[in-house]
């Protein structure tokens, strides 16, 4: 067991910048722009401003769930917001979204731009723009709203939380990786129990609570976020992990993945998308590939 050394917190907090580890460089205490930088807008109606992340993957799921579904009102650009590098910090993207992170989606289809942010927020949006993906019956409404807000509520425990003291921070403290490592444990357990009485999160349909729901849970389990499945035992779950495979075959989740996506293999990396065609010819392992046969001529 690792020596437990006593904190006592001051009397006044002050803000170390060497504390933060590996996000040092982006963390602050305080809101608002540090520099000026308008957002790029490109000519579909709906501009999304992301990364990757799953928050980011939640959004670009459902536009390209829309699309395939025949919603051609759902075109969008998604442009890349590199938050390692402060992106988010720039005065466009802060009238986007005032929290400063991603996702951020303006809607620009109307006589004014719509800003919309929180993943959660912007797929309820989404939803009800298009009527789709959400229940219209007030019963099955609720319980896919419920599940929504069950992820956006327990996201910060398995990110914030356990991700963060598993994955990423400058040490390793046993009682915060128990702490919530037990918590994402119980979390799964009450997905799992959900997914043992219905085919999807919010019922027997697919929706937006799939669409919150797998990018965190679904790459938890499959070792694409935190590398944690061993540690967790995620095979106990096997309710979750049906659930997962079902949801990651479909096409528009596939793509909808690697928009804005920046790591991992190239052939799966969309940096921005801004016309259907981008996944067959913009990846990064094309452009890759074309830019180093330009340099051998």
């Amino acid at each position: 067991m690792n020596e437990i050394v006593e904190y006592a917190p001051p009397k006044v907090w002050t803000w170390d910048k060497s504390s933060g580890g590996r996000f040092s460089s982006i963390n602050r205490p305080i809101a608002g722009a540090t520099h000026d930088k308008e957002l790029p807008v490109g000519k579909h109606p709906l501009q999304l401003y992301s990364l990757a992340t799953p928050n980011g993957v939640k959004v670009t799921v459902m536009l390209e769930e829309l699309l395939a579904a025949g919603h051609m009102g759902a075109e969008y650009d998604a442009w890349l917001i590199r938050i390692m590098e402060g992106d988010q910090f720039g005065s466009g993207f802060v009238d986007a979204n005032p929290n400063s992170k991603i996702p951020a989606l303006v809607d620009r289809s109307g006589a004014e731009p719509v800003r919309v942010f929180e993943s959660g927020s912007i797929l309820v949006y989404l939803a009800e723009k298009f009527g789709a993906f959400l229940p219209t019956d007030p019963a099955k409404r609720a319980e896919v709203l419920s599940w929504l807000f069950w992820q956006m509520g327990a996201g910060p425990m398995l990110g914030g939380g356990f991700g963060h003291f598993y994955a990423y921070a400058p040490v390793k403290i046993e009682y915060a990786i128990d702490r919530f490592a037990m918590e994402v444990k119980r979390q799964l357990d009450v997905l799992d129990r959900r997914l043992g009485e219905s085919e999807y999160v919010g019922g027997d349909a697919y929706s937006i609570a799939d669409m919150a729901v797998w990018p965190w849970y679904g790459a938890l389990v499959t070792g694409q976020v935190y590398d944690a499945a061993e540690f967790l035992q995620v095979d106990a779950y096997k309710n979750v992990l049906r659930w997962t495979d079902l949801v990651g075959a479909r096409p528009a989740v596939r793509r909808g993945r690697m928009v804005n996506r920046i790591m991992g293999d190239p052939a799966s990396q969309l940096h921005e998308r801004h016309h259907a065609g981008d996944f067959d010819t913009r990846t990064q392992d094309k452009l890759e590939g074309a830019a180093a046969e330009s340099r051998t001529r």
